[in-house]
């Protein structure tokens, strides 16, 4: 014999009572079927609902009574024939009647107690096994309803009633004996006391029914029908990518549903446990898929060690604590007896060594009573200054780590607890037991979502990883990085198990961001039908949206945007910049962006500040960790005014020269910034700091080339204006070098402590000579490399190298 119980979901509508009536037509084929159907999906918080209305003297639960009296009816009406229908109506009429009459007893003496509770609760299976029970015979099966409060026998505890198995066992046994229809249908949920009265078996109870009728029988397997298809790997609702488990020991299921897994009772396990009875999870929707099965660990070859990720919500943490508690006999015993005596479920329970404190973790709905009890309890010790008062802490979740095998397999827990404090997820609270089946973690209710995702892209998505960026700046540069990311982004993920997602575009004008990615087929569009930018709503967004492997993404050349650095590395946000500001002003600001990326785990990687694509700041970086010392640092940093020079002959203008330049985007809007040599100072500068100096931008020794009159120029056009008129000024320059058999570069220097920046004549052999177009060079001379320097020269300007750079860097997070 095979026992199936259906849920709420599963007799909610008549599309799926059909459905259900299907499977058992299905089932009853081949062996004798017993099942166990809930009460219509949503009714018994509706009857609650009704219940609280009508003692509070609210009218309303006449119209909630109303609403769930027409969706019966309705169902019925739309699973049945005439034949049938007609008795169904009055049968359900009847029970409504009875249901209406005690709400409206409830309503006059305003009061609900435990007993009538469950007298109220148990019209919603009556309700709906009316229905079903119908629909079955009306298909043609042999069918007989078999009132469960006849069979399961509890004690008087209303609301949460304890099964007297052995009376039950028999009942059950002798009717299924006496009985020889093909099928039996059981209303799930409720029972009656030894005394005769109606009582309930807790939330979640129909599976509890089922699985009772399932041992007493010993059945060939429990099924369990649901909406889903099986447990999940965790919570589908939340992370995208989970994925039902094929299989589960009972151990991990009893795990799991109790850390918020809501396809399965936590108690339905034990009484097929101990008969070794498997239960299957089924989805009454898909009845093809597999499913999950949960049978005995011997009888599965466990593959991963983690199994699933749980949560349970709306969680407090309480934690007492004081010197009165150390080394007394018995305190834990009355904390935890005073929490009993008040009917307070403890989730978690963790208590240091020392003794000071211990801290346990409750339903939020029971933190207030909690305390009071508690503080009562200890009032003496409290007023002597012995302990503390009871704290109380809301907000919070419990977050589990559940497998079998976890215990067979180092690290674990410290990959756990790396992926939730790389992501900024702060543990308040920590449990593991001896068995190492469950580790469980208190975290902020808000970072569920991303504690969830990280946790399970670590242990299930073959390391795959979500990056998420938010981008700022899409002018050449910014446009460029976001084609490379849309045309790598299948390569990435595939070779390097990354998953880079856009979440938020910015420019000055308007800004778009969207938790579950931007389209970067039409970002454009998007971002202009997007709201206002604000460079505060864009930082507000990125921390309300609170994702896992966020990334701030800085391609502008903006003070304000590069101030803002510290705020995203605060909530561990990443920060990839081709931003020179924040890296090159005031010194003190540089290193507090140094010490925040370490303190929140946050990269800050700033590689473009200096060559653009080529890795002059990685390598800088790689020296000085293994223990070089830079002496001396010569260098051709501005891509654009070593294009402008070897451009600039007797034949050209130096302002054509340099407007084909910024035509061909290798200097800024305003050409000043590059030809100033402002640029080049900040990241000869740049370099200085990577090295372990201390130095400010006005330590920089800047030679200008340029005329007063450019440099004093009003607008650009001006300064345009100005190159003009000074041809002569800068055709010397050229002709000098010339004479020399010389090229002008200009160059950036570090040697030991003192930097400067300025247009030098170059000699023939040297190997700034021959550097064409708009590439960069840079020579590190050190103490390893102390007469032949180690020498990076490649492209360092133009939007598609830089973008690579930027991309370059991106990567370099997601591998961290």
């Amino acid at each position: 014999m095979k026992v199936l119980k259906f849920g709420g979901t599963s007799v909610g509508s008549s599309e799926n009572i059909h459905k259900v009536v299907d499977i058992v037509a299905k089932r009853s084929k081949d062996s004798r079927i017993l099942v166990v159907i809930s009460a219509v999906g949503g009714v018994t918080d509706s009857l609650l609902i009704m219940a609280n209305e009508a003692v509070s003297k609210n009218e309303s639960y006449k119209t909630t009574f109303h609403t769930l009296k027409a969706k019966h009816l309705h169902i019925a009406e739309e699973v049945l024939n005439s034949a049938y229908l007609e008795a169904v109506i009055d049968t359900l009429t009847h029970e409504l009647d009875q249901l209406k009459s005690l709400l409206d007893g409830l309503f006059l003496i305003n009061e609900l107690s435990p007993k009538t509770q469950d007298k109220l609760l148990s019209f919603g299976e009556r309700l709906s096994t009316t229905i079903v029970i119908a629909c079955l015979e009306q298909h043609g099966l042999k069918v007989q309803l078999k009132n469960s409060q006849e069979l399961i026998v509890t004690d008087n505890n209303f609301t949460n009633a304890r099964v007297n198995l052995d009376n039950t066992y028999k009942n059950i046994k002798d009717f299924i004996a006496s009985d020889h229809h093909d099928v039996i249908l059981f209303p799930g949920f409720i029972s009656k006391s030894e005394t005769g009265e109606i009582t309930t078996l807790g939330r979640g109870g129909s599976d509890y029914t089922a699985s009772l009728i399932a041992s007493a029988i010993d059945a060939e397997d429990l099924e369990i029908w649901t909406d889903v298809s099986g447990m999940f790997t965790t919570n589908p609702k939340l992370v995208k990518q989970a994925i039902p488990i094929e299989k589960l020991s009972y151990q991990e299921a009893i795990e799991l549903s109790h850390f918020g897994a809501k396809v399965l009772y936590p108690p339905t396990v034990m009484p097929v446990l101990l008969k070794d009875i498997p239960i299957w999870i089924k989805n009454t929707n898909q009845p093809e898929e597999q499913g999950t099965l949960i049978t005995n660990i011997n009888q599965l070859q466990v593959a991963k060690p983690v199994k699933g990720i749980s949560n349970i919500d709306n969680i407090a943490l309480m934690t007492l604590q004081g010197s009165g508690m150390v080394g007394i006999p018995g305190f834990s015993k009355r904390l935890f007896e005073t929490l009993a005596n008040e009917k307070i479920n403890i989730i978690l329970i963790t208590q240091s060594s020392s003794e000071h404190s211990i801290c346990f973790a409750i339903d939020e709905s029971d933190a207030q009573k909690a305390k009071t009890s508690v503080d009562q309890t200890f009032q003496n010790e409290i007023s002597l200054k012995q302990l503390e008062p009871l704290i109380v802490e809301t907000e919070l979740s419990v977050i589990a780590v559940v497998g079998d095998n976890m215990k067979n397999h180092q690290g674990i827990s410290g990959k756990m607890f790396s992926t939730l404090g790389k992501n900024n997820v702060n543990i308040r609270a920590i449990a593991q037991g001896a068995s190492e089946r469950n580790i469980s973690a208190v975290i902020s209710k808000k970072d569920v979502k991303k504690a969830l995702n990280s946790l399970h892209e670590r242990f299930f998505e073959d390391n795959t990883k979500q990056v998420n960026l938010f981008i700022t700046g899409v002018g050449n540069v910014g446009q460029r990085l976001l084609e490379q990311i849309k045309q790598q982004k299948k390569y990435v993920k595939a070779h390097h198990k990354v998953n880079l997602r856009v979440v938020g575009i910015s420019n000055s004008r308007t800004m778009v961001l969207d938790a579950d990615g931007i389209s970067l087929k039409d970002w454009k569009s998007q971002l202009d039908s997007g709201e206002n930018a604000s460079l505060n709503g864009f930082l507000e967004h990125a921390k309300s949206m609170n994702l896992r492997n966020s990334v701030f993404v800085d391609i502008t050349a903006n003070s304000d945007v590069a101030n803002s650095y510290d705020q995203y590395l605060k909530e561990s946000i990443s920060v990839v910049a081709c931003n020179k500001i924040a890296c090159s002003s005031n010194y003190d600001d540089y290193q507090n962006l140094k010490a925040l990326s370490l303190k929140y785990s946050a990269p800050f990687l700033f590689e473009t500040n200096v060559g653009a694509g080529l890795p002059v700041i990685d390598t800088l970086n790689h020296l000085m960790t293994s223990g070089d010392k830079v002496n001396k640092i010569q260098a051709v940093l501005s891509g654009s005014l070593n294009f402008v020079f070897n451009n600039f002959n007797r034949e050209s203008t130096f302002h054509d020269v340099v407007k084909q330049a910024q035509d061909e985007g290798y200097t800024e809007p305003d050409p000043r910034i590059d030809l100033s040599g402002v640029d080049v100072a900040r990241k000869i500068l740049i370099l200085a700091r990577e090295s372990g100096l201390s130095l400010e931008l006005t330590d920089i020794s800047m030679e200008n080339f340029l005329t007063e009159s450019a440099m004093n120029a009003n607008s650009v056009d001006d300064f345009y204006e100005t190159l003009k008129s000074d041809e002569e000024h800068y055709k010397n320059l050229y002709l000098s070098a010339e004479k020399n058999n010389c090229q002008l570069k200009f160059v950036a220097e570090l040697d030991g402590d003192k930097a400067k920046v300025g247009l030098q004549e170059i000699p023939e052999g040297h190997p700034f000579y021959n550097l064409e177009g708009k590439d960069n060079i840079v020579m590190f001379f050190t103490e390893r490399y102390p007469e032949q320097p180690l020498i990076i020269k490649g492209a360092g300007a133009g939007a598609d190298v830089t973008a690579s750079g930027l991309f370059a860097d991106i990567m370099r997070l997601a591998n961290n």
